[in-house]
């Protein structure tokens, strides 16, 4: 796990290392185990290391194999590394590191682009042809690892996250239109290529780009999931098997480390099926970490009844972390600084903060993030099972705000068309998913899960050193629950199928619990210094001078926080603020 950047130049123009030194600086706590530059003809390459897999120099990079005539730079892992090596090996090709890097390296000499069919993992790579001058990137299936990118006449750069890309200067940091559009009506979800400003972009999840050294880019995907299930009436008791087969798999993959492995155990179903089948494979010495917040307004601020119960059943080294409203505070802005596009779920700051001091115990823990968007455990998904207009019910049940609440948030140049609810048409109508529901789940698993969730365990991770792994993101899992009838995944309000699955290892009190999420109350119910915050940056010269939000709209909003909830359980106050806060702390406007 690492950041990764670098430029590459067109029509023979040479590269330098200034551009990518700006870059690395911004990725600094994404590796703080090491440092590199490469510079040849038009490319450049920086990495920031983080060391997970073989922790000797052997696997510094950026990785330059001369006799093959290749560089590289990638973040990431790839679970199945030894078996790829076995396979390169006995084809003739010999490895002076034990790590995964140079498996990535060979494996593209070897297969070509094709590799990217072998690997299971999540990654985001760069690779150099010295002769050819031709590079490669690529994004895993899921789009776990980032990759942003900016084009010029003459250059392309590419860095882990949007801010290192600004520290280059060479970056039009207008804001897109379309980009403003989803962020305030498609939950903050801004898709792939776009991001918020118009000159960056972000490679697609499952995506290679192939740069020519005259500049000329073509884009292909590798990986096409089917979201049409079988019939209904098939047999569920095999499922579960299936299911748990996968699963056992997935954790077990995610154990490959030179370092211990931890869990962010919040107590809910995912993340304790996790814990409980570490446990079932034999791991010893499991530590797990759990934090809470104050409550508020009688909304609880922790979930440690179910943590400590999990704790106990499985036996972990657990540690709960309780944060202050004060502490909350005092973190919100390096919080949202760590955010590669602006997010406006709550628990940010609690990933923020409890990875501050996780990163202190260990480098690598798994969490439960994905399993919602793949075994249908969000509420918007059984009203869409029996749904003869898709589009409006997902948008009806989803989108913070509908077209003509846009207009009432955005001063009148940044109203044209409604583009979220366009998106979501098209990608509707795209074959592949035949009935509502199987729209929905395909478009949140392969956008919504990538840019929400996914973003955010990264950014606020790799903020502290802390590489994250998601078992329920593995390929084959995702492609097997794509395969299952959504009636086995609707039933009873959510993850029937998992939740079935899940009787045999971990307690019943934790599967048949309501629904929880990660409850920060203090950015739901903004009051006091929280609401002193929000007024200050929503005031502040530089939003009155970049003069985006409707006044009256913003006047609203501070008059009565509390009675501005979307309907996915967000204050719009605390969206119109993250939005503005970010902007500021990256100077942007």
């Amino acid at each position: 796990m690492c950041g990764i950047c670098g430029e590459l130049r067109f029509h023979g123009k040479p590269a330098g290392p200034e551009r990518v030194h700006a870059m690395s600086r911004v990725l600094a706590p994404r590796g703080p185990d090491g440092y590199g530059v490469f510079v040849q003809g038009s490319a450049a390459f920086g990495h920031r290391r983080l060391k997970i897999i073989d922790l000797s120099e052997k696997s510094h990079q950026p990785m330059v194999d001369p006799e093959l005539g290749l560089a590289c730079v990638f973040n990431g892992i790839l679970y199945n590394y030894k078996e790829l090596r076995r396979k390169l090996e006995d084809i003739g090709y010999r490895f002076f590191s034990p790590g995964d890097t140079e498996v990535l390296l060979k494996a593209y000499h070897a297969w070509g682009k094709e590799c990217v069919q072998q690997f299971h993992g999540m990654f985001a790579f760069a690779l150099w042809e010295r002769d050819t001058g031709v590079a490669l990137l690529g994004r895993d299936r899921l789009g776990i690892k980032p990759l942003y990118y900016a084009q010029t006449a003459d250059t392309l750069l590419f860095a882990s996250t949007l801010p290192a890309l600004l520290a280059t200067g060479r970056v039009d940091t207008t804001l897109h239109l379309k980009a403003l559009h989803h962020y305030f009506s498609f939950h903050a979800v801004v898709p792939a290529p776009h991001t918020l400003l118009r000159g960056v972009r972000k490679l697609p999840p499952a995506t290679l780009m192939r740069v020519q050294p005259d500049g000329t880019i073509r884009q292909d995907r590798y990986w096409h999931p089917e979201f049409n299930p079988v019939a209904p009436d098939t047999n569920e008791a095999a499922w579960r098997e299936q299911v748990l087969a996968a699963l056992r798999l997935a954790v077990k993959r995610r154990m490959v480390a030179d370092v211990p492995v931890g869990v962010l155990l919040s107590g809910g179903l995912d993340s304790s099926l996790v814990v409980g089948l570490l446990a079932e494979a034999g791991v010893s010495d499991l530590r797990t970490f759990s934090i809470g917040f104050e409550s508020l307004r009688g909304e609880p601020g922790d979930e440690f009844v179910y943590s400590d119960l999990v704790a106990e059943r499985f036996g972990t080294k657990h540690q709960k972390i309780t944060i202050s409203a004060n502490e909350t505070l005092a973190h919100l802005e390096n919080c949202v600084r760590s955010m590669s596009e602006p997010m406006v779920s709550h628990d940010n700051i609690g990933f923020y903060l409890l990875s501050k001091e996780v990163s202190q115990h260990v480098r690598v823990v798994q969490s439960g993030q994905g399993a919602d968007e793949i075994f249908a455990g969000y509420h918007w998904y059984p009203p869409l099972l029996e749904s003869s207009d898709a589009l409006h019910d997902y948008a009806r049940l989803f989108f913070d705000v509908n077209h003509a609440e846009f207009a009432r948030i955005v001063t009148n140049e940044w109203v044209q068309e409604d583009f979220s609810r366009d998106f979501v048409r098209d990608h509707f109508q795209a074959p592949g998913a035949r009935r509502a529901i199987d729209k929905a789940l395909r478009l949140d698993a392969l956008v919504m899960l990538t840019d929400d969730p996914v973003k955010r365990v990264d950014n606020m991770t790799m903020a502290w050193g802390l590489e994250a792994r998601v078992p329920f993101l593995d390929h084959e899992l995702v492609e097997l629950a794509a395969r299952i009838p959504a009636e086995l995944k609707v039933q009873g309000g959510g993850k029937h199928i998992l939740k079935e699955t899940a009787r045999s290892i971990i307690p019943p009190q934790v599967i048949d619990r309501p629904k929880g999420y990660f409850p920060v109350p203090a950015l739901k119910y903004l009051r006091g210094p929280f609401l002193d915050h929000v007024r200050a940056v929503l005031h502040s010269p530089e939003a009155r001078q970049r003069n985006l939000f409707r006044q009256d709209h913003l006047d609203r909003l501070l008059r009565e926080p509390e009675a501005h909830i979307t309907p996915l359980g967000g204050s719009r106050l605390w969206q119109a603020a993250v939005l503005e806060n970010w902007l500021q702390v990256h100077k942007i406007g």
